[in-house]
């Protein structure tokens, strides 16, 4: 199973868009977006999105009302776990936080295979015992290259996909 992971967003609605075109064009079955969505028009872009979405707030949580009233009921495929997520798909025990300190300490306790974050903006992937720590950079831009993670959930390779302007995607 592929499975994307996103963060940092930030209402930028073009690198989210060509994200989640990836994502249908690539056989992806699952995104995770590990906060800062921030605004609710973003849940649509999500819900372009051929599979299930999971999601959490950041350090800029936006309209929390309407974003998390809306995930389960007006976009049912997706599901907001407010600042902790996890779930389980492709054989593997996925847990997403937005900071990345308080996903090393998750990884650290050895219950999860793969954990999830975001907020620093940087792209890296390491391995903390049996986990893997996932930090897919950002989709805004604003530091660097907007970047987000695919993970094999059977080889448990990460692939970064990095996203070129005017859309353009490239490996």
């Amino acid at each position: 199973m592929r499975i994307a992971i996103l963060s940092d967003s930030h209402d930028h609605i073009p690198n989210l868009r060509a994200a989640v075109t990836y994502c249908n064009a690539y056989s992806v079955h699952l995104l995770i977006h590990c906060g800062d969505l921030i605004s609710p028009f973003m849940l649509n872009e999500l819900a372009a999105f051929g599979g299930a979405v999971h999601l959490i707030y950041g350090n800029n949580p936006g309209d929390q009302h309407l974003i998390s009233s809306w995930s389960g009921t007006r976009f049912p495929s997706i599901t907001h776990h407010g600042i902790l997520g996890a779930t389980e798909a492709g054989g593997l025990k996925i847990a997403f936080q937005h900071y990345p300190n308080l996903a090393r300490g998750i990884a650290e306790m050895g219950q999860f295979d793969v954990v999830c974050c975001g907020h620093n903006h940087c792209y890296k992937v390491e391995k903390i015992g049996d986990c893997l720590l996932i930090n897919p950079g950002e989709l805004l831009g604003k530091d660097g290259q907007p970047t987000f993670a695919i993970l094999d959930s059977h080889s448990r390779e990460v692939e970064r996909v990095e996203i070129g302007e005017p859309f353009d995607l490239k490996k």
